[in-house]
């Protein structure tokens, strides 16, 4: 049997001193947090994919604009795949949590690259238009997801309030 850890007499003992295990027990919301962030950024990507699409198409014609779409695709695909891994993870235990999260973000960047070789292989569209797309509206979704968070813009998540 392990005992708490001494603290002073003003101090409430933490769930960690009663119980050692609570640091590896999964999360007790039951809500998918990390795949409705992931619905959020696909929300956001209606906005993104336009833009980039209209300025590829303005730049390279209809190869580039169907490119951007493609590459836009692609990464609201991965936000989405890596969304529910991360949640799924996070109900078995935090040991997997974060496995999932270190090596689900490199086989994302690996389904990336390997989606973006296969598509210029077998079509004809602009390879730069959906590079630049790819890397574009991956940041931009990102940043945009993380100041709508800091903003407290999504009242559905708890934390953000």
């Amino acid at each position: 049997v392990r005992r708490p850890l001494k603290r002073k007499p003003t101090e409430s003992p933490m769930a960690s001193d009663v119980d050692p295990l609570v640091r590896n027990r999964p999360v007790p919301d039951d809500r998918p947090i990390e795949a409705i962030i992931g619905r959020h950024i696909a929300r956001r990507s209606l906005f993104v994919a336009p833009v980039l699409a209209l300025i590829c198409g303005i730049l390279q014609g209809w190869t580039g604009a169907v490119a951007a779409l493609g590459g836009v695709a692609i990464v609201v695909g991965t936000f989405l795949l890596g969304g529910y891994l991360m949640a799924r993870a996070a109900r078995v235990s935090m040991n997997m949590y974060h496995a999932a999260a270190l090596f689900g973000f490199l086989i994302r960047l690996g389904l990336i690259t390997v989606s973006m070789l296969v598509i210029a292989n077998v079509t004809d569209l602009d390879r730069m238009a959906m590079g630049i797309s790819v890397v574009v509206s991956y940041l931009v979704l990102l940043s945009w997801e993380a100041v709508a968070m800091m903003n407290g813009a999504e009242r559905d998540l708890e934390w953000s309030n």
